[in-house]
């Protein structure tokens, strides 16, 4: 099968400095034109994050040229980056499928090897760029997706995509962000005259993009506009945001990264008791504080508490490079109040005349029992009916456990009176 052609273009490397995010960019003219990294420090610099970067991006590189590159290898082992961002030559994973596998995803794994062995935390980013403006006119002929902008755009999406999933690696989807930009606005012009090199509005939108990937925050409303309009910028800055954040998932954004998470289950012999159960994703270490200064290490311990009480119980784990938190509320009674936590069914609401309750499934002929954190019960009605008005006015401040029970069917909830 022939091959396609690839065409290069020149550009020069740079560095400047910032922090703290250490960033490496890897790539060639897309990178280089309208300087990138600049755009994107100083966007983020307005919005108060900081970053150090450097890049390699000789013209028209490919990922296998980068592989033996002195200069870029040499800027790969500099220090331990945070992340380091790889782009591939503009073409070349748009071609056909075959030609994609033997000439660019080996040499993608390999750039990434390079960087993990120099600093296994780095977290590597897959440059995702855009499908020229009417399309790879060059290669059309080869291979009638290049024929149009869609077409290209589709296979570099593909190709991305899955030189992230092979290298459990992020992708910043700038290339989707000139998709939907262009969906919405075609005025703005996001091309140079060569309909292939980004404007500056392209490379602002690559910024606004790679902000959003990186930092996970919203872009919009930062005010740098780069050149452009207000009303411009602004317009991208969206286009962005809602790339990153409507797929975060797809794009690997924390999908390698610990994510703590748990659950819980309590004792019904001793309501002090609960064991707690580690849900969480690529954890490696665990950290439990159990909201009063006693901790545990155990991926899932089992923790009695001594008194009543409201407990922010916090898990923080770790993969050994990032760590991830959550905290959830426990509610630990002095006697066995069952499955005590909010209940959906039980619409509480409290004012300043009382206290009133709703079941939707059940109108009247409830039995309510209150309790304080003592276990003590405050309030008992066997007959209670939707709506019916509960007096707390003499009541102490304090959360109250609510036990609903209709049809020998006992349901929870909890109110925390101030």
């Amino acid at each position: 099968m022939k091959h396609i052609v690839l065409l290069a273009f020149a550009l020069i490397s740079f560095y400047s400095q910032a922090q703290p995010k250490k960033v490496l960019f890897i790539g060639n003219s897309y990178t280089y034109v309208n300087d990138l990294p600049l755009m994107f420090r100083n966007l983020a610099l307005a919005n108060g994050d900081t970053i150090t970067y450097d890049s390699s991006a000789p013209g028209g590189y490919t990922f296998q040229q980068h592989c033996t590159n002195s200069n870029t290898l040499s800027k790969i082992s500099a220090q331990a980056w945070d992340y380091v961002i790889l782009q591939e030559q503009s073409q070349l994973p748009s071609f056909p499928p075959t030609q994609v596998q033997t000439d660019c995803f080996p040499y993608a794994t390999q750039l990434c090897n390079l960087i993990l062995a120099n600093d296994s935390c780095s977290q590597v980013v897959f440059y995702m760029t855009w499908g020229r403006k009417y399309g790879d006119a060059a290669n059309c002929a080869f291979y009638p997706p290049l024929c149009t902008f869609e077409g290209m755009q589709n296979r570099l999406r593909e190709s991305y995509l899955q030189m992230g999933n092979d290298n459990e690696a992020i992708v910043s989807p700038v290339g989707q962000a000139f998709k939907y930009s262009r969906m919405a606005d075609s005025t703005i012009n996001l091309y140079t005259s060569d309909n292939s090199h980004p404007s500056v509005a392209g490379t602002y939108l690559a910024a606004c993009t790679f902000y959003a990937t990186i930092f996970q925050k919203s872009p919009v409303g930062i005010n740098f506009n780069g050149g452009l309009s207000a009303s411009n910028a602004a317009f991208l800055q969206q286009i962005a945001y809602q790339t990153v954040f409507d797929s975060l998932s797809v794009w690997n954004i924390n999908v390698y990264n610990a994510h703590a998470d748990f659950s819980y289950t309590q004792n019904m012999n001793n309501p002090f008791e609960f064991q707690f159960t580690d849900n969480s994703n690529n954890a490696h270490s665990y950290w439990w504080d159990f909201g009063n200064g006693n901790t545990s290490t155990s991926a899932n311990p089992t923790y009695t508490f001594q008194t009543p009480g409201v407990y922010t119980v916090t898990l923080t784990v770790s993969d050994g490079c990032v760590e991830s938190s959550l905290s959830k509320e426990i509610t630990v009674v002095a006697t066995g109040v069952e499955n005590i936590q909010n209940n959906s069914e039980i619409t509480i609401v409290k004012n300043a005349e009382g206290l009133y309750l709703n079941n939707e499934k059940s109108v009247k002929n409830a039995s309510v029992n209150i309790f304080n954190m003592l276990g003590q019960s405050v309030y008992y009605n066997s007959n209670y009916n939707n709506n019916e008005l509960i007096n707390i006015s003499e009541w102490p401040k304090g959360v109250y456990i609510i036990k609903y029970t209709n049809s020998n069917i006992p349901l929870t909830g909890k109110v925390d009176i101030k």
